[in-house]
């Protein structure tokens, strides 16, 4: 019994002996394939072309314009200046218009006009395309004046151009403009209203009339203006 089991152990002992040879031998040979597997150079493959890059279109300014429209800076979102324009000065206001003294016109001229600048001022005799002060007569009809003052036309009735302040008198024409003249001898006035048409408008005064300037009748206004040559009296269709 002793010797078999003596024999098993010798068995098992080379079963062990040869099992550590076999696995021992097994290591040293995959050490030796690692050993030749990593000291093996690989030339590594050649690498693809590279693809070309896309091209790159130039920076415009409308590509960003509307950036510019709307800046975070600006309240208004908005690029556009607004350039305030001051206001324009309020327009110079016309001078007084000279008074209205009369008119006459002799055949072969055209009409004469008695102005005076202000009130109590000399009398000045004035043709139409002649100035007085800052104006200048361009138009005398029997109805109204106009006036040009820089560029611009100003027509006024005779009435408006009247001097009603009653400070306006004979003595303000010009000395070398007075005649001497002896008063006719009076006469008994009458109320006999307008005489002869002088024009479709204006009416003569007849002698001795007792109306006074400003006084309507039959439609015609009296008027009565100082003159050099004495008052201009003639009767005005109202209007």
């Amino acid at each position: 019994m002793r010797r078999k089991l003596l024999i098993l152990d010798v068995a098992l002992m080379a079963a062990a002996i040869y099992a550590g040879v076999r696995v021992r031998g097994q290591m040293q040979a995959a050490k030796a394939r690692q050993d030749a597997f990593l000291s093996r150079r690989v030339a590594p493959p050649a690498s693809p072309p590279l693809p070309a890059l896309p091209s790159v279109p130039p920076v415009l300014p409308v590509d960003y314009a509307d950036i510019a429209q709307k800046m975070l800076l600006d309240k208004s979102r908005n690029s556009t200046v607004v350039i305030e324009t001051p206001p324009a000065p309020p327009p110079e206001p016309v001078p007084p218009l000279p008074f209205y003294h009369g008119q006459m016109r002799l055949p072969g001229e055209g009409p004469i006009v008695i102005l005076s600048e202000t009130t109590g001022a000399q009398h000045q005799a004035v043709h139409p395309g002649e100035t007085i002060g800052p104006f200048k007569l361009v138009e005398a009809t029997s109805q109204q004046l106009a006036f040009e003052w820089k560029d611009k036309i100003i027509r006024k009735n005779l009435d408006e151009l009247l001097d009603h302040s009653g400070a306006a008198s004979a003595a303000s024409v010009a000395p070398n403009a007075r005649q001497a003249a002896t008063p006719p001898p009076s006469v008994p006035k009458s109320q006999l209203g307008p005489g002869v048409d002088l024009n479709p408008d204006v009416k003569a005064c007849v002698p001795n009339d007792s109306y006074g300037d400003g006084a309507e009748v039959g439609g015609y206004r009296k008027s009565m203006t100082p003159s050099p040559f004495g008052v201009a009296c003639q009767w005005v269709k109202v209007r």
